[in-house]
Formats: structure tokens, sequence, C-alpha cells
């Protein structure tokens, strides 16, 4: 039995997102436990090659996890051969252009999303992609979380019967920094620098609607800048540019109606930080991002409604939890996982660069229809 080395440039590990899940929650974690075992036998190891601004910063990484190589060039990092993967996880204004010159230089491709900051900039990553024959995935991170892992095994099951509607809720408030530092970055609030809700959020909702219930054909939305004055990591005010929260209806094929309230700007009064309540004919689900709890319809109470007296019925008590009847991985992990392993073998990764566009439509879709006031239609983009 053979062991192969992937050797991944990561470029933004000195970030929140790039540090904490795909750094030291994913790919070192896979490399301190000796790597991956493949069902021939064989085993796949990997071996960061960290890239960013601050080679301070770097260095400090590198020292603290054991990594022998870090650089701030990211054009000699790309000029190495025997480093056959290209990660990144920079803020989205930089992405394309880093994109691009790795794609150039042959690596194949893993990235955060937004892919870039418009569908145009999307489809010319696509067509590098594809024009170079390198293997290209996108984080779907929420694909392989253990609720919506349960919601999925739902779906397939039959459990819902017809599917009617999917209501998520998605968000919870981020200090704007003068009272208390802020829990996210404040780039996130600048839309020069590539921040907004709709823009970071809807890419994933366009994954999640479309790998679970399906495609999104038209889209409702409001984009809102709830909280106008912030301030930085440095302690200087700043006016907030980007949407802070969007409400969004989305219609779906096949007559499901998905309605998604995210917001920065909101207090959380529910079991997790995003969950989604699925209806359909044969029982309905609520899912978050680690538990799934379920009405089927034989265990369906029948409430009536009488304003002039208390409720006598315990609503939450009549819902049943999902068992973790299985071992769940970190979500961000598993798709690495999966993406390395399509990488070794060479095959295509199912979450790819037009998934991404299909991502970037959706966010191009809510703000029109934000802009406009109006319902906007979206064409399908193909993998």
């Amino acid at each position: 039995m053979s062991t192969q080395t992937l050797r991944i440039i990561m470029n933004g590990v000195t970030g929140r997102m790039g540090y904490r899940q795909h750094l030291v929650r994913s790919i070192l974690a896979i490399r301190d436990d000796g790597g991956i075992l493949l069902p021939n036998g064989d085993r796949l190891t990997v071996e960061p090659v960290l890239v960013g601004r601050s080679a301070e910063k770097l260095a400090e990484l590198a020292a603290l996890h054991g990594v022998a190589e870090y650089t701030t060039d990211l054009a000699a990092a790309l000029a190495d051969e025997t480093a056959t993967i290209y990660f990144d996880a920079q803020v989205t204004s930089a992405r394309k252009d880093a994109i691009l010159q790795a794609i150039a230089a042959g690596k194949h491709i893993y990235t955060e999303k937004p892919i870039a900051n418009t569908v145009a900039d999307g489809l010319e990553l696509v067509a590098a992609a594809e024009q170079a024959g390198v293997i290209n995935g996108v984080v779907h991170d929420k694909l392989y979380l253990p609720g919506l892992l349960k919601l999925k095994r739902l779906i397939d099951s039959g459990f819902f019967g017809r599917i009617l509607s999917v209501r998520g809720e998605f968000g919870y408030w981020v200090f704007e920094g003068d009272f208390l530092p802020a829990q996210r970055p404040s780039w996130n609030y600048r839309e020069e620098d590539g921040g907004g809700m709709t823009l970071d959020m809807y890419c994933h909702w366009n994954y999640v609607l479309e790998n679970l219930f399906g495609r999104v054909e038209a889209v409702s939305s409001k984009a809102v800048t709830h909280i106008h004055e912030r301030w930085d990591e440095q302690g200087n005010r700043y006016e907030a540019t980007a949407d802070d929260a969007a409400y969004g209806i989305f219609e779906l094929e096949g007559d499901i109606i998905a309605q998604i309230n995210s917001s920065w700007a909101v207090r959380v009064d529910r079991g997790e930080l995003v969950e989604f309540q699925v209806d359909g004919t044969l029982g309905s689900a609520v899912a978050g991002l680690f538990g799934c709890k379920v009405q089927p319809r034989v265990n369906t109470p029948k409430p009536v409604w009488n304003p002039d007296l208390p409720t006598d019925q315990d609503f939450p008590s009549q819902w049943t939890q999902i068992p973790d009847n299985q071992e769940f991985t970190n979500g961000f992990r598993a798709q690495w996982e999966q993406f390395l392993q399509d990488v070794a073998a060479g095959r295509p990764h199912p979450y790819d660069l037009a998934a991404g566009v299909r991502g970037l439509q959706l966010v191009d879709a809510g703000l029109q229809s934000s802009n406009e006031g109006r319902r906007v239609e979206i064409q399908a983009v193909s993998s």
C-alpha cells in the first residue's frame, strides 16, 4: 500500500475562517491524524504551505503548528511544482486574481465563497479552470453539518411526502465595536471591500436549497443596512456601506417556496444560530447545525385559534429529536477530505466553480430585486 502527499498552498490562513476552520480543524487535523485512508488501503497525507501578507503572523502560525513552509510571495509559491493545490480564503475582492494566477500555474483549485464579486468574474474563473483542465471546488460546508445531513436523510426517505415550504432563520447580533469589540471583521460591513449579508449568505443559501430541495427559479428580496455606524479593529469609527440583513422569498423548482431571514442585527431566540423548518404533506422537520427534530403527520397536534385564552399546548414538546446514530466530523474537514480524494483520483468535485457562479447569480438577483422592488427570475447555469 502506498502513501501520496498532497502539498496545498493555503492563502488567507491568518483570517478567522482560513485559520480556524480550514487550517486548524481541517488540513492540520488531517495531517495529525495520519492522513486519509482510501478504500484501496492507500493513504493520502497533506502538507500546507502558508501564504499571506504578514510574514510575522505567518511565522507565528508556522511555529505554533509545526508547518515547515510559509511565504508572502504568492508567485513563488505557485511556481513550486510539488504543490499541486491552491486554496483561497482571502477577502472576496482579492480572490479572483489569485485564483486565475493559480489556474495559470496548473494548480487544482479549492476556494471559499463567494468565488468572486460578480457573475461575470465567476464565469471567467469557470472558463479558465475548464481550459486548464484543473479540478476545482467551492466550500459547501453546510451540506456536511449533522443537522442538514439528518435533514437530507429525511428527504431521501420520503418522510415529508410532497415538500411545501422551507423557512430559514439565520443570524445574531454583531456588536458595533464601540460598546464591545465586533465578533466579525470590519470589512464585512464595507461594500467596497466585498462585504454584505447578501453577497456572503445568499451563496450559502443557494447551494443548500438546490442540493436539498431544488434549483432557485426566482427571488424576491430586501437588503437592508440596519446599523450605519461601526468601529473597526483599531477602534476607528467607519460608515457601514454594506447590507447587514437580507430578507428573501425564493421560488424553487417543484413549486416549493423558501423564506429565509438573514441578519447580523438580530438577537437570538431559537436553538441554534441557523434553523430551517421544512413542511410537507406527511410531516415537518426543524434542522439546525447539529440537531434535527421531526413531527410526522400522525403525531401532528390540532391547535385551535382562540385569542381569548392562553394556549394549553406545549408546542416544543410535540417534536422528536433524531438521534446522533452516526459519527459526524467537522463539516469543513469532511468536504476537504472529499475534495482531496477527488484530486487524487483525477475526478471532478461535485461542488465546483460553476456551483459558485450559481450562488453569485442568486446574489445578483437578490440585490436587483431589492434595488428595483420586484421579483427577479434566475436563468439556469449548468455545471
